[in-house]
């Protein structure tokens, strides 16, 4: 694609960064829509959104006017309509998993998505080899269709409403879960969203985790093939390697918050748990700077993608907690702060490098990843955004929150 429109590294980054910026931006309102209609139509409405704009990036000729502005509203386009992925899928754990269970059930989405992106590479580059890069377009989006619909046609926004569902499993959901009633009650406001210092916090080290995660997304084959030296059919596959450590970090690192909470409490096994995930990947990944064989670079750096996806899982295990009814939303919000960091590392990391080299890109990583470790320092998933009851009902909350046995 860069090299059919004439695009420079730079401008590349401008085409990934539109599309990061209309994602991060339509989170929370992406999560807002999960709240008030539920997550099985707002998934299926993003997945055709989806496939109608990667179709359209495809469509553009290549000797179209002004082809790095159209590039651009269109990849934006698309950064809007899969913006609601995420919170609706947080809004759908929150309905159906149980709080003790929440740390393992986001971290096997997240691994999806790491499997996902592990075996795109050799898959993209094949098409591409074969039939151009414009197809490889063309059967992502029809791959999105087809699993949208499938997504359609298997959930249902409540364990309530699913007709596959057992007596014994519902009755085991509905341990875990607030009473059915709750969630008829009003989301909660705007301003109790952003006056959250629990939620401040986790959406800055979310920055930090998105603008490290994001060089991997966005520069990392680069990377490999025009920094380290590596042929293209190396590169596709070392590539592979941070993904494939996302995916078996991801589920690992939802286990291991589980188990934790269950014996030391929500404190440890969500905050202590990514607290310590994000600091190894600092290391990892400053590591990396050192090593010279980029072989050898890409297993240390992909160790570093593992770790901070051992983090993952506590980022939304932790705003499902605090937010109930309203998780949609609150993870959009967090999760507009991770996308910000990824819509900067996409422009910053080339402009970085061009200036002070490769290395200094990969610290400046490093080192926010160090950043956002510490700010779970401050996060108590004890604090929750909602009141039991209504004020004035049977057992409402005190406005601070209660603790880990709270009703939403």
């Amino acid at each position: 694609m860069a090299a059919e429109y004439g695009l420079t590294d730079l401008q590349l980054g401008y085409v990934f960064s539109a599309f990061v910026i209309g994602y991060a931006l339509f989170q929370a309102p992406g999560g807002r829509l999960a709240d008030r209609i539920g997550p099985r139509r707002t998934l299926l409405g993003a997945v055709v959104w989806w496939g109608l704009f990667t179709t359209l990036s495809a469509a553009i000729p290549s000797g179209a006017a002004h082809s790095l502005i159209i590039l651009i509203a269109v990849r934006f386009a698309l950064g809007v309509g899969e913006a609601v992925v995420y919170p609706s899928s947080n809004r759908f754990v929150a309905a159906w998993i149980p709080s003790v269970e929440r740390g393992l059930a986001n971290g096997l989405i997240f691994a999806g998505v790491g499997a996902g992106a592990g075996v795109t590479p050799p898959l993209i580059v094949y098409i591409m080899q074969t039939y151009g890069w414009r197809a490889s377009f063309i059967v992502s989006a029809a791959i999105g269709l087809i699993a949208g619909v499938i997504w359609y046609l298997l959930s249902r926004d409540r364990p309530s409403e699913h007709p596959m569902i057992s007596a014994d499993e519902l009755r085991h959901i509905e341990a875990g879960l607030p009473p059915s009633g709750s969630e008829k009650r009003a989301i909660l406001p705007w301003g109790a969203i952003f006056s959250s210092k629990d939620l401040a916090a986790m959406t800055l080290s979310y920055f930090a985790y998105g603008y490290t995660a994001y060089i991997f997304f966005t520069w990392f084959f680069i990377y490999l093939s025009s920094v380290r030296g590596l042929d293209l059919k190396a590169s596709r596959y070392y590539a592979m390697l941070p993904f494939i450590a996302m995916a078996a970090c991801s589920s690992l690192g939802g286990w291991i918050s589980d188990r934790v909470a269950a014996r030391s409490g929500e404190r440890t096994g969500r905050c202590g748990i990514a607290a310590a995930g994000m600091a190894l990947a600092a290391i990892f990944v400053a590591l990396a700077t050192q090593v010279e064989s980029a072989r050898l670079a890409s297993i240390v750096l992909a160790g570093g993608a593992g770790a901070l996806y051992i983090s993952q899982s506590a980022f939304w295990a932790v705003t499902a907690e605090i937010a109930g009814p309203s998780a949609g939303t609150v993870s959009g919000v967090m999760n507009m702060g991770g996308q910000i960091g990824g819509a900067v590392t996409a422009s910053l990391s080339p402009w970085i490098a061009g200036r002070f080299g490769w290395t200094a890109s990969f610290l400046t990583a490093a080192a926010l990843c160090g950043v956002g470790a510490a700010l779970w320092s401050v996060v108590n998933p004890a604090h929750r955004m909602f009141r039991a009851s209504l004020p004035g009902e049977p057992g409402a909350a005190s406005p601070a929150g209660v603790g880990r046995q709270s009703t939403y």
